[in-house]
């Protein structure tokens, strides 16, 4: 599979989602430029984590403007993988591939640490080949990460298993006492109804190394790999 990762002014994790891609998980990568208006034949884009022009009137919102989000849309549209981690994913909700907002944490700080998460459902790419029991340690790093959508939204993405991941404890249990930003029924990712964009607030390329103690994140990859190449 090639993957794409896109770079915006501001973007400070593209470099390592590059890395997990291709030294960790042996993927052809191409790197993307936000002015790009090409995606050179890549099979999935990534939209990395960072502050995309600074996180001026939202985060997201100028990021969604640039050309090469013109094309990103047209290959979600036609079918082709996207998957957004941190200012990935707020790109995507500003540019309506994925339903929601993500507001700021509800303690009004920025929060950097470890958490837990928890495959939402079995029938996504990205967790098909995750213990549906286990509880991935996953850091997050953001200010704006609390997920919102009205209650019928969430109530459908429910339904249709597009909540992918769900903040959780060490032992799995979800519950508000360990949900980190306030985010609506514990929500950390989400997909399209089609499965073929997602979305999460986690870094799973800062837990995918061996040299970092903790490769939780590999296994979400290894499950993208291995379940797209399949459809």
């Amino acid at each position: 599979m090639k993957f794409g990762v896109v770079t915006f002014p501001g973007s400070n994790c593209d470099q390592d989602m590059i890395y997990v891609l291709e030294e960790i998980l042996g993927q052809k990568v191409e790197r993307l430029w936000h002015k790009d208006t090409d995606l050179k034949g890549v099979d999935f884009v990534v939209l990395p984590g960072g502050f995309s022009y600074g996180d001026y009137l939202r985060s997201g919102a100028i990021a969604k403007l640039s050309p090469i989000m013109g094309e990103v849309i047209k290959h979600a549209n036609a079918g082709g993988y996207v998957l957004g981690v941190c200012n990935g994913f707020q790109i995507l909700t500003e540019s309506g591939l994925l339903e929601g907002a993500l507001l700021h944490n509800d303690n009004q700080k920025f929060i950097c640490k470890n958490v837990y998460l928890k495959a939402g459902t079995q029938n996504s790419a990205i967790t098909k080949g995750l213990d549906s029991n286990k509880a991935y340690k996953i850091p997050i790093a953001h200010g704006e990460g609390r997920y919102f959508a009205a209650d019928e939204v969430i109530e459908r993405l429910d339904k249709n298993g597009q909540i992918i991941f769900r903040y959780c404890s060490a032992n799995g249990d979800v519950s508000a006492d360990v949900n980190p930003n306030g985010s609506l029924a514990n929500i950390a990712g989400i997909s399209n109804e089609k499965g073929n964009v997602f979305g999460m607030m986690p870094h799973p390329e800062r837990a995918a190394d061996g040299d970092l103690s903790n490769t939780d994140g590999k296994a979400m990859f290894e499950s993208l790999l291995n379940h797209c190449t399949q459809n």
